[in-house]
């Protein structure tokens, strides 16, 4: 009888599921002890429970009474209502208990389907590209802040060469690599040649037709059809042209190229959603002739928001460093490097002259350099409005055989004297005010430049014949270093002028949000 005392005060330390059964088989015990042992019950009653329990079952008990209700049979007769009472207090723990676990089991099994409908739900186009340029961000990031010893790829890249011409060449390198993987253009169809989809292939625009042709015709892995896939809209009209076909020679009218360029935007804003997502922030146009500007303004949203890729780079006409790019103005005559300049010149070669400069009293600062230095009879530093018939050396001959060369703005300030000097490995002397340098974001051209202003161009052969010969060396270094960015490659090679302008509008991309905010 011991036992089944035990067993009966042992009911609330069992699973809930076993509830019923014991209830059951207590009730029948109960039906038994009224008939054979009634004394029995007064001791279940009267008896301290530590009198049929260990310490470790009191303790067991214990913890379980806060979830189970102790059943304890307290006369000695047990009555039917008594019967279903405790069969009813047994039902309702089992009930509560299972209703619990459902409730906790609906509540854990609807959190992960959320999360796995979250975790699943696609991605849109532009949610894309805009993940893939923050990982682009990131990794620049930790590229430039990394030592030197820790970026190997560029080690293993033999395109590449660092050094001090760049601002920091891990941070160029590793975001040139990122346009690589990831940049996108569409250049749009709209628009007819010779003003669409064209542009002057030779000359003094060399730079504005070849690009353009080079989007439309090569572009390689940066050109998409898919206008969804694209971080770019590249709106492929010539300015150069435009003055050629709409303007009228000597009237300085320049409407009839801002209203083409007006009409343009209109036509792509309309037709597609691109330009209205952004107001043209992620749209871009490049032009080399003088009056760029001018034609840009012919949609005042495209001239404030979009990225303008400029010869005229002056910020005293609305040139912005921070959304627009500077242009390298490069003049190929019939539309190739001249014979001299084509292959660098070896290192050695005998440079017995200072400086040089030849060129007609064109814009503000050439009239200042002809008044000081014209037809000096001196050697050192050679200055000409024409060259002399009579002279044994013609223009490029004279850049191979100068240490520096000058490079004043004419009308404008760019100056295609400064890719020509660095053809010639003749180190650059820039003369000019307000010209925002090309590639400027990524190359120091202190490193490979000397920068006067003009009221210094009087003391001009004392500050070029102050500059030693060793950093004279480091400056001609430099130029041979950057040479390869002025390039004109057809097709386009990797790190020439052409993936030059592409990185910097990748640059501009790249910080699109900083730009429309």
């Amino acid at each position: 009888m011991e036992t089944k005392r035990h067993s009966l005060y042992s009911v609330s330390m069992l699973p809930s599921t076993s509830v019923l059964l014991l209830c059951s088989v207590l009730i029948a015990s109960a039906y038994y002890f009224c008939s054979y042992d009634t004394s029995s019950l007064d001791l279940l009653r009267f008896a301290p429970r530590s009198q049929f329990e260990s310490s470790a079952e009191r303790s067991s008990s214990a913890a379980a009474a806060s979830v189970f209700p102790v059943v304890e049979l307290r006369t000695k007769v047990i009555t039917s209502n008594q019967i279903n009472a405790v069969r009813s207090a047994a039902r309702s723990v089992v009930t509560n208990r299972h209703r619990r676990n459902a409730t906790s089991s609906s509540s854990t099994t609807t959190a992960a389907i959320e999360l796995e409908k979250k975790r699943r739900k696609p991605i849109s186009r532009g949610e894309e590209l805009e993940r893939g340029l923050a990982r682009a961000r990131a990794s620049i990031r930790r590229a430039a802040m990394a030592a030197d010893h820790q970026n190997s790829s560029i080690g293993r890249d033999e395109e590449f060469i660092g050094g001090s011409v760049y601002r920091n060449s891990r941070a160029f390198y590793q975001s040139y690599v990122e346009m690589e993987k990831r940049m996108k253009v569409y250049v749009y169809k709209e628009g007819e040649p010779p003003i669409v989809h064209d542009g002057p292939c030779k000359d003094i625009y060399t730079i504005e037709g070849r690009f353009i042709h080079e989007m439309e015709h090569g572009a390689g892995k940066f050109r998409t059809e898919d206008p969804e896939r694209a971080h770019v809209y590249f709106m492929p009209f010539s300015v150069t042209w435009m003055v050629k076909y709409l303007y009228t020679p000597l009237s300085y009218n320049l409407t009839p190229l801002r209203h083409f360029v007006a009409d343009y935007v209109s036509v792509i804003s309309t037709k597609h959603p691109f330009w209205n997502r952004t107001l043209g922030a992620d749209h871009f146009m490049l032009a080399c002739h003088d009056w760029g500007p001018h034609a840009s303004r012919g949609s005042p949203l495209l001239n404030h928001n979009s990225i303008r890729v400029l010869c005229n780079a002056n910020t005293s006409e609305g040139f912005t460093p921070r959304k627009d790019v500077s242009l390298p103005e490069i003049h190929l005559y019939g539309g190739n490097i001249p014979t001299q300049l084509r292959s660098p010149p070896p290192p050695s070669s005998h440079r017995p002259h200072l400086a040089f400069f030849a060129g007609g009293l064109h814009g503000p600062i050439r009239p200042i350099l002809l008044r000081h230095w014209k037809d000096r009879n001196d050697t050192d530093l050679r200055v000409f409005e024409y060259l002399p018939k009579a002279s044994p050396l013609d223009y490029h001959t004279f850049m191979l055989r100068s240490k520096f060369c000058l490079c004043p703005s004419g009308h404008e300030v760019a100056s295609p004297r400064i890719v020509e000097a660095i053809y010639a490995e003749c180190v650059p002397v820039i003369l000019s005010e307000s010209y925002v340098l090309p590639f400027s974001d990524v190359l120091r051209w202190e490193a490979f430049s000397v920068q006067v202003g003009v009221s210094e161009i009087p003391r001009l052969k004392e500050i070029l014949g102050g500059i030693g010969e060793r950093e004279y060396l480091r400056l001609k270094s430099g130029v041979r270093s950057v040479r390869r960015h002025f390039v004109l490659n057809q097709p386009a090679k990797r790190f020439d002028v052409f993936h030059m302008i592409l990185h910097s509008v990748w640059l501009r991309r790249l910080d699109l949000k900083n730009l429309i905010a």
